[in-house]
């Protein structure tokens, strides 16, 4: 049986090589991070964007050094046309703000790229049930399957 496909958003690879944060809540995210990271991501085929390279490159040097390290020898996805006006779409439907247009970007690339979960701790612009809800109405609309938006934690077996 064939491994299910994974999209890794740019926030779980930063939540998996920062510094351990004093906010309880980050700090819980990091520990279910990189426990999911080394327990069952393996489980998968992992995939990255052109989105999540470029944003994992910004910041202090070797810190993004870390976090590409982390995902070399992921397969990148392309961005198409397709995924242009898809994540345009998204973009002009959620009404997040232009500063998180790449989000819109994320959630094209899983879907049109068919990949089965999406895996971010994003909650403002990616997790958001309302978002969730109009990218599901906006893919059903146009005949298309929408990953299983989630985090790592809803996607750690049991």
């Amino acid at each position: 049986m064939p491994k299910q496909s994974v999209y890794i958003e740019t926030t779980v690879l930063s939540y998996l090589t920062a510094r351990p944060s004093r906010d309880v809540v980050v700090a819980a995210h990091q520990q279910v991070t990189a426990e999911w990271w080394e327990n069952t991501l393996h489980l998968f085929d992992p995939y990255v964007s052109p989105i999540v390279v470029e944003e994992a490159s910004r910041g202090d040097e070797a810190a993004a050094r870390l976090r590409l390290e982390k995902i070399a020898l992921f397969p990148v996805l392309e961005i198409t046309d397709e995924v242009r006006q898809l994540a345009e779409l998204y973009f002009q439907k959620i009404s997040i703000p232009d500063k998180a247009r790449a989000d819109a970007y994320h959630l094209a690339v899983a879907t049109l790229h068919g990949i089965d979960f999406l895996v971010s701790w994003n909650f403002a612009h990616i997790l958001s049930a309302r978002i969730r809800a109009v990218v599901q109405d906006i893919n059903m609309i146009r005949g298309i399957a929408t990953p299983i938006i989630c985090t790592p934690e809803e996607l750690t077996e049991a």
